[in-house]
């Protein structure tokens, strides 16, 4: 039974590399299994079919499992391999969820390309009352100084240094970072800002 459970996942998992192109994605979340325990997790590749999840336990070949990512919510899915940093695991989403896990993929994977330290494809400014609180993943807060904001995104000048991918909250407005700069980082918004709504008074 053992050996035709797992002769069906591995039938399975390679139908749906096939379906589904993965992509290099950081996000992070918990994993839960069968026994109801909760294991801290994120992700390193990602499709609307499938995921290979870091994580400190490796789920049982044919084992449900339950993933909650912080940025794009609860996925079901079934443990199909064995990973050195954790497990990988096929999931079977709805029509609409699959579409909206694509956009939600390629947003994600082609973020670092459209805010490279030399984009200039929004002004930039420098506010005015540029001290500001920043939440790091781990709950823990500081006192940052903004370097420069735009519509898009934010340089922060700290000591901190969340790794690219990171979720983060500068002042009431949540970023993703997507790079490190001699003294501090920069974070693109996940909600960009419209034409006029910031200026020098702004406050994020």
């Amino acid at each position: 039974m053992a050996a035709t459970q797992l002769e069906y996942n591995q039938s399975w998992k390679l139908h749906e590399s096939r379906r589904f192109q993965r992509v290099p994605v950081t996000l992070f979340g918990r994993c839960m299994l069968e026994s109801r325990r909760e294991y801290p997790c994120r992700t390193l590749e990602m499709s609307p079919g499938d995921m290979t999840l870091m994580a400190p336990v490796r789920a049982a070949i044919g084992e449900k499992v339950i993933v909650y990512l912080d940025q794009i919510g609860r996925f079901a899915g079934v443990a199909t391999d064995h990973t050195e940093a954790g497990f990988a695991l096929t999931m079977n989403l709805s029509a609409a969820k699959r579409d909206r896990l694509a956009d939600q993929l390629t947003w994600f994977a082609n973020r670092h390309a459209v805010n490279l330290p030399d984009d200039r494809r929004h002004e930039r400014i420098v506010p005015i009352m540029p001290r500001t609180l920043l939440r790091l993943p781990d709950g823990q807060e500081t006192i940052v100084r903004i370097r420069d904001l735009s519509l898009s995104g934010v340089g922060l000048e700290t000591e901190a240094r969340p790794d690219p991918g990171l979720r983060i909250v500068v002042g009431a407005t949540p970023a993703i970072v997507v790079r490190h700069f001699a003294g501090g980082i920069g974070a693109e918004f996940e909600t960009p800002f419209r034409p006029g709504e910031i200026d020098e008074g702004t406050r994020l």
